[in-house]
Parts: structure tokens; C-alpha cells; sequence
């Protein structure tokens, strides 16, 4: 897995131009099955994938907070939400809360997450690739493609099923 992660970065980064240029023409004209494709390549991908043996985006980003989150989790730790938020948070340039630091205060020694049930919205939703409405979060794809091997291939494959 480490070998994967250490060539992710530039595999990303050589396929960036052509996955921008990729995207730009599907915001342009998204196919009308495309969010059924994407559930399928998202499914297939995960059945191959284990994140349990890489933890990259847990261990190299953070996830957005909402206040549900925060309400969730707190209440989990029978904390008020005020006391969560003073202990693991802060507030990020767009105004968001976002963990203190990473890697993720709650990923153990072994990628497991420690509040996996209680786990913020975008952890649960991440690489969000079989989100509906795929093509409006393309910049955030290029991101997660960079950080996620699983996204990177589900975005190869897309490529080879849905030419443009």
C-alpha cells in the first residue's frame, strides 16, 4: 500500500490537465445515467478496496464539521458540544470547523476509526464518488484523486466507460 500512496501523488498529478479537461466537458453535458455508472464503478472499486490498509485520508486530511457532526459526536463523548469543539476543532479560512491537526485525532495505530459510528458526514460519504449529481463536485474529485486510490481508479475506469 505504501508503494501505491508514494506513486498516487504523481499518477495524480500527471492525469490532472487531462481529468480537468475530462471534467469540464461533462459539466458541459452529463450523461443522463451517469450518476447509475458512477454508483456501479463506486461499488465495483469497493469491492476490491480495503481502506483499512491505507487510511491516507485520514491520515493527510480533515473532515468538515457540521453542526449535526458536532452534535452527534459530542453527545457520543457526553460532552457538551461547546467542550468537543474547544478540544479537537478549529475554525478554517472559509469559515468551517475542521479538526485541530491531522492525521485525524480519532484514527488508531491500525486505520481504524475510533468513533466510526459517530464519524462527521464527509467521513461517512468520502471519496464521494457515488454521490448523485457526480459531475458539480469534479474539483473536488481532482482533489480526492490525489489522496484516494480507490477514487483515482474509479476515475480511470469512468474515463474508459463514459469517453467524451
Amino acid at each position: 500500500m505504501k508503494q501505491i500512496l508514494n506513486n498516487l501523488s504523481k499518477l495524480a498529478k500527471d492525469k490532472h490537465n487531462e481529468n480537468k479537461k475530462y471534467f469540464d466537458k461533462l459539466k458541459k453535458k452529463p450523461p443522463k445515467n451517469l450518476d447509475y455508472i458512477m454508483q456501479d464503478l463506486h461499488n465495483a472499486e469497493f469491492k476490491r478496496t480495503d481502506c483499512l490498509k491505507c487510511g491516507n485520508c485520514c491520515k493527510t486530511t480533515g473532515p468538515l464539521f457540521t453542526l449535526a457532526d458536532i452534535e452527534r459526536i459530542s453527545k457520543h463523548f457526553r460532552q457538551k458540544p461547546q467542550q468537543f469543539i474547544d478540544q479537537y476543532l478549529r475554525i478554517d479560512e472559509d469559515k468551517d470547523y475542521v479538526l485541530q491537526s491531522v492525521p485525524c485525532t480519532f484514527l488508531d495505530n491500525e486505520n481504524y476509526c475510533m468513533i466510526y459510528d459517530v464519524r462527521p458526514k464527509a467521513c461517512r460519504e468520502f471519496p464521494h464518488t457515488d454521490r448523485n449529481k457526480f459531475y458539480q463536485i469534479s474539483n473536488l474529485t481532482l482533489k480526492n484523486v490525489e489522496i484516494c486510490p480507490a477514487a483515482f481508479n474509479i476515475v480511470e475506469e469512468m474515463k474508459k466507460k463514459l469517453p467524451l
